[in-house]
């Protein structure tokens, strides 16, 4: 059953397993507004419950604009539930302000002991660091890209990983993204690094996650085609991307990654349900140039890949672009 709302248009979402249910974080803007480009400026931080992915129970909202004067008094957007070592759930989340036109990314966090009441932390928020990544008025992009955090426990490293939405401070303006990077060993104290990629031609990577399938490391993100200068794509993609890696820390082939077809599905998430089975999901975008703002159901990824095991995709010829941009 699609995830949809009757007073509010859905987008952006991610999946947080308690064991016993599924827990869907969403935006959510109330379609009062009319125009759905408005949405991004009202958006708050929706929460449902499922026993399957399926079947949803709404709930109160988990997030919703901060108090003004603050970093994030306009809205929230996207980011990562995950689970403490202490037991307590960690959600991290973007945030923009009135003060700077929403222009102005940042990450911050909240927790909660239930998944359903949620407290911001009073450590203050995370920024791009100048040294690494472009900001405000730096390039040509008409905001500072600092967004979608996704937060896992690497192994290898026993340390919080973090991977960002986040453009280069050098490079072609047209073609910046990197997946930013930060690290933590408490989920409160997070220091910037270096991002774990360089530009490959992609002017924004939204979404991004990473995940070890079957052996092999996957980064997936999401972005419009027209907005990848010099990427090859088929005439059916929507802008979910998928590329092979090392790891889940990369590195990552970045110039073979390759679209995967969505009907009219933006802002994709990999998800592994407790079966083992590798599912993705995202939001209806736009069908017949008309928004939609609904959660489709959730596709098996096997359905989807028609490689090998390693995901190296071989890419087609170009045959027409979009012209409507879906942002965070």
């Amino acid at each position: 059953m699609t995830f949809r709302l009757a007073d509010h248009w859905v987008w952006d979402s991610w999946v947080a397993d308690d064991g016993q249910d599924y827990h869907l974080f969403f935006l959510r803007a109330s379609r009062a507004l009319r125009d759905p480009d408005k949405r991004h400026h009202r958006a708050s931080i929706g929460h449902a419950m499922s026993p399957d992915l399926r079947t949803w129970t709404l709930l109160p909202d988990a997030l919703v604009a901060g108090d003004e004067p603050s970093w994030d008094d306009l809205a929230t957007w996207t980011g990562s539930t995950v689970r403490g070592h202490d037991g307590r759930w960690h959600l991290f989340y973007t945030g923009v302000s009135r003060a700077e036109g929403g222009l102005h990314q940042r990450i911050g966090s909240a927790v909660s002991d239930d998944l359903l009441v949620w407290e911001r932390t009073t450590a203050g928020p995370l920024e791009a660091d100048p040294r690494w990544y472009e900001k405000l008025g730096q390039g040509t992009w008409s905001d500072e890209a600092w967004r979608d955090p996704f937060v896992f426990y690497d192994d290898d490293t026993r340390r919080w990983q973090m991977l960002v939405t986040a453009r280069a401070a050098t490079g072609d303006p047209a073609a910046r993204a990197v997946v930013g990077h930060a690290v933590s060993d408490d989920l409160e104290h997070w220091s910037v690094r270096p991002p774990l990629s360089r530009p490959a031609g992609f002017g924004e990577m939204e979404v991004i996650q990473s995940h070890n399938v079957d052996g092999e490391g996957v980064l997936i993100f999401s972005c419009l085609p027209h907005l990848a200068p010099g990427i090859p794509f088929s005439e059916t993609s929507t802008g979910t991307w998928i590329a092979p890696g090392a790891g889940r820390l990369g590195p990552w082939e970045l110039e073979r990654s390759s679209s995967f077809f969505l009907p009219g599905v933006y802002a994709a998430q990999l998800f592994r349900q407790r079966d083992g089975q590798w599912v993705v999901f995202g939001f209806q975008n736009s069908v017949d140039g008309r928004f939609v703002g609904e959660i489709a159901d959730p596709v098996p990824l096997a359905d989807l890949l028609t490689v090998d095991r390693r995901f190296l995709l071989h890419h087609q010829t170009p045959t027409s672009t979009p012209s409507t941009r879906s942002t965070t």
